[in-house]
């Protein structure tokens, strides 16, 4: 049994939550696990000298159980409860490969999840359409006013230039702007190719 890890993170609303549940639906024995499941109660998340609540930093996350379940997840995907009926597009791959794709917007900043990964792709948006997405989108709690650019953009553009100087992180960056068929098509046929490397 082998297992292929992809991490899929990147700016909020930048398309990761739609392009993992379109993966999902493509390739076989899928799962995925969302960072945003691992938030931690608003009681607990710190608040800064504006009021502003710090979610979009690592401290707002139960950063240790999330890497608990994703290698819990790699010690025994089968038992996971993973969907393994055959996917739409059934492609030629080989059974006993299980694939987890792990979508977050603060996944490759944390140590212990960095050598986890089989693949790493991070999707970016220019600041306006970032702006505008996020206007549209309903949170618990609300964002407040000025919330966008006092902490969202501002650790977006902290966590993303930390990743940046990491020259031995290799990760793949995507455009969010472009079509979902055009994303989903090149992250596909990328662990396809991943797939085909586990089966030589």
């Amino acid at each position: 049994m082998k297992v292929l890890v992809i991490g899929l993170g990147g700016v909020t609303n930048g398309g990761k939550t739609t392009l993992a549940e379109k993966l999902k639906n493509m390739l076989p024995n899928c799962d995925i696990i969302s960072q945003d499941d691992f938030f931690k109660p608003e009681s607990e998340v710190e608040t800064d000298e504006r009021g502003f609540k710090l979610y979009d930093v690592l401290d707002a996350l139960y950063m240790d159980e999330m890497v608990t379940s994703i290698r819990n997840w790699m010690k025994s995907p089968a038992s996971s409860g993973v969907v393994t009926q055959q996917p739409q597009n059934t492609c030629d791959s080989p059974k006993n490969v299980y694939i987890l794709i792990v979508e977050g917007f603060l996944l490759y900043n944390y140590e212990p999840l960095n050598e986890l990964w089989n693949r790493r792709y991070f999707l970016t948006l220019p600041y306006e359409e970032c702006k505008r997405r996020r206007s549209t989108r309903v949170y618990q709690p609300p964002d407040t006013p000025g919330y966008f650019d006092g902490h969202v953009w501002p650790m977006y553009l902290k966590y993303k230039n930390e990743l940046e100087e990491n020259a031995s992180m290799q990760v793949d960056y995507l455009d969010g702007t472009k079509s979902q068929e055009e994303l989903l098509s090149n992250v596909y046929s990328d662990i396809i190719q991943e797939l085909n490397k586990l089966r030589e």
